[in-house]
């Protein structure tokens, strides 16, 4: 890798642009502080705030203190969403209609999530990249896992199944799809390529996650058709199983980014742009204040989710729309717009390594992180959520990762594999805005399928 660094920054030193090839070099050592793709699509929607008002303040506590605000608050393009934060607030105490509520909070998950990603880069230019790289690691998702637990604590576990369900749909067919659509429209004559190597990295895992779901599934039908008649404690165990080997796996995953081939997922960060490089190159606030500030927004998302997950069936009925649909759909796009956005302004870009990142890693971290840790954590609430995710779900889950893993086999990209991505995921929504599920199957596992009074299986 050092080799590879030095001919990188000899040849920018050729062809004249010094300044460039200083830069190229000092980002591949210097970008210890653990940043990811998911960090680098998100810094597309930073933009950098102009302190010239703030440095006229004669004092100093409160000038740091105005100078921390301005970065926190309008350091971001979608500083314009930040109000729905208090509004969801204001809604909820005044009891305005709780579709309202639901909205709100909705849309005040988008810019709380996009810093979150910020804070936790700030605070891994302090930690080094192992506790950088965990860090990222632990809250590139934390929306969709804070909504899972505050679900499991409400019984909602077909809410959690499918907006688990809908993150992985949404990053490896969305996001993955509109990223090759745009990027092959805006690079028709170019060569779109991209590293194989850390996309056959996550696509093992995704399948291993695959397979973890279809085993409690063909379980159950083995079951209900009559083999044997047993209890559900079996598919429960299975899952547990299944969810410890999922974290082991992700663990080992963690150990082979971070560590044993850091060069694999470094290689994308080379492309980023210069001015990228120098924005990122030193902390915009100190440890203590990102800190602080990462506790005070994970509680404001911690408000938000519990909203969210109370309001959710109001909202299903006042809009007439499916809960099904509003967990699969609508949850994962919104909390994870801006993620998603700068996924695909960098497929513009033609940096697809990046791209890929984003997607596959936040598809992988959802698949093999958030899911079992799910399941662990109803374990110690005392709640029964196994990895059977019905027919439905399981089925569209699968086939969505095989389609995207024969898309990425060849190491080239064109506009029409985001076609075809593109229109699995509309097919699939459209699957479930059709599906009309009843409010009271939004709190209990596959009913009408397992009956946990008798314990005992029913077809």
């Amino acid at each position: 890798m050092a080799s590879s660094t030095a001919y990188e920054a000899g040849r920018s030193l050729e062809g004249g642009d010094f300044k460039s090839g200083l830069l190229r070099h000092g980002h591949s050592h210097g970008h210890g502080h653990g940043r990811t793709a998911h960090n680098m699509s998100s810094s597309s929607l930073r933009k950098k705030s102009d302190m010239t008002l703030v440095s006229k303040v004669p004092l100093g506590f409160l000038r740091s203190l105005l100078a921390n605000l301005q970065e926190i608050f309008l350091g971001t393009k979608l500083f314009v969403l930040f109000p729905a934060v208090p509004l969801a607030i204001a809604a909820q105490y005044f009891h305005f209609g709780r579709a309202w509520v639901f909205a709100l909070s909705l849309l005040g998950l988008t810019p709380l999530a996009e810093r979150v990603s910020f804070l936790t880069e700030q605070i891994a230019h302090y930690t080094g990249p192992t506790v950088g790289g965990l860090l990222n690691a632990t809250c590139g998702n934390a929306t969709e896992l804070i909504i899972a637990i505050f679900a499991l604590y409400e019984g909602k576990i077909e809410v959690v199944k499918l907006s688990l369900v809908g993150s992985v749909l949404s990053n490896l067919l969305l996001v993955l799809g509109t990223s090759l659509l745009c990027g092959g429209i805006a690079n028709l004559r170019k060569e779109q390529l991209y590293d194989r190597k850390q996309a056959d990295a996550n696509s093992g895992l995704l399948m291993l996650a695959a397979l973890c779901h279809l085993l409690p599934l063909g379980l159950r039908y083995a079951i209900s058709s009559g083999e044997r008649a047993v209890t559900k404690v079996p598919i429960l165990d299975l899952s547990r199983a299944c969810s410890f080997v999922m974290l082991f796996a992700y663990i080992a995953f963690l150990f082979f980014q971070l560590k044993t081939h850091r060069q694999l997922f470094e290689s994308q960060e080379e492309d980023v742009d210069n001015d990228d490089v120098t924005s990122e190159e030193e902390p915009g606030i100190g440890f203590p204040s990102a800190l602080a500030w990462l506790v005070g927004m994970t509680i404001v998302i911690a408000i938000l989710s519990e909203y969210i997950v109370g309001t959710i069936e109001d909202a299903s009925e006042s809009w007439g729309i499916s809960v099904s649909f509003i967990s699969i759909i609508l949850l994962p796009i919104v909390g994870n717009a801006a993620e998603h956005a700068g996924a695909v302004i960098f497929a513009f870009k033609n940096k697809l390594d990046i791209t890929l990142g984003v997607s596959l890693g936040s598809a992988t971290q959802v698949a093999m992180f958030v899911v079992p840790l799910s399941v662990l954590v109803a374990w110690i609430m005392g709640v029964d959520m196994d990895l059977d995710f019905k027919l439905l779900e399981t089925g569209s889950l699968i086939l969505s990762i095989l389609v995207t893993t024969f898309t990425l086999q060849d190491g080239t990209s064109h506009y029409l594999k985001g076609v075809v991505l593109l229109l699995c995921y509309f097919v699939i929504g459209a699957c479930f805005f059709v599906l009309k599920t009843p409010p009271n199957q939004t709190n209990g596992i596959n009913s009408g399928l397992l009956s946990t009074k008798s314990g005992a299986v029913v077809a």
